[in-house]
């Protein structure tokens, strides 16, 4: 195959596990209507650096990281859920003030990035999600040894994730001169509803674990 194969194939795959909404789709779209197209695509290219480390982990098969992660997947989830939570709740609270000009500096855009990346690196299912798929390309992916066609591959995920959060970014940000400070309040609430959602789901699932774990071993 061909380097350019490698790059498209990544980015097709850098699409793929990004576009799923989750908590940082929703932290994205969130910043982007409130402080406009930069900080919106600041807040996704926290997540771009973490899936790029997730790719370079699965397509070279870091066995260190992989064993790592499904070693302490309850760990991981606790501290994920935890994030989720805070994040939430601090949107929640916050009532930003929309200035037309774009100017509305609230937030830190490394700030936000910075938890962007937390929040999408201490998500296990994806270091998961990214072995998965890299192992399934079969003869598509890169040979043993060819690294320079692996990194190109790499390459593709980071221009493919950055795309979607470009776009997300821009869309989003278009409607902004249409968008005033009560209806920031309300994205506020719901953006902040979901994240903490998504925090008490992990819990959640946590639990329900535990009691299936403490049946199985009270009938057994």
């Amino acid at each position: 195959m061909t380097v350019l194969e490698y790059v498209l194939i990544g980015f097709f795959i850098g699409i793929l596990t990004t576009a799923p909404v989750g908590p940082v789709n929703v932290m994205a779209i969130q910043h982007a209507v409130r402080s406009g197209f930069s900080h919106g695509v600041f807040v996704g290219l926290g997540a771009v650096v973490a899936d790029t480390i997730f790719a370079i982990a699965a397509i070279f098969g870091v066995s260190a990281i992989t064993n790592f992660v499904e070693g302490q997947f309850r760990l991981i989830e606790v501290v994920g859920g935890a994030l989720l939570i805070v994040f939430g709740i601090k949107i929640w609270n916050t009532h930003p003030h929309l200035d037309k000009d774009g100017n509305d500096r609230e937030y830190s855009y490394l700030g936000d990035s910075a938890a962007a990346f937390f929040m999408a690196i201490t998500n296990p299912g994806a270091i998961l999600a990214f072995i998965a798929i890299f192992g399934g390309l079969g003869d598509y992916r890169p040979a043993h040894g060819d690294h320079f066609g692996a990194l190109m591959m790499v390459a593709g995920v980071a221009s493919g994730a950055t795309t979607w959060w470009v776009t997300v970014s821009a869309t989003v940000s278009h409607f902004k001169a249409k968008i005033d400070d009560r209806w920031l309040d309300r994205a506020n609430h719901i953006a902040g509803f979901v994240l903490v959602a998504f925090g008490a789901l992990i819990y959640m699932s946590l639990a329900l674990d535990g009691f299936s774990h403490a049946a199985s071993f009270w009938r057994s």
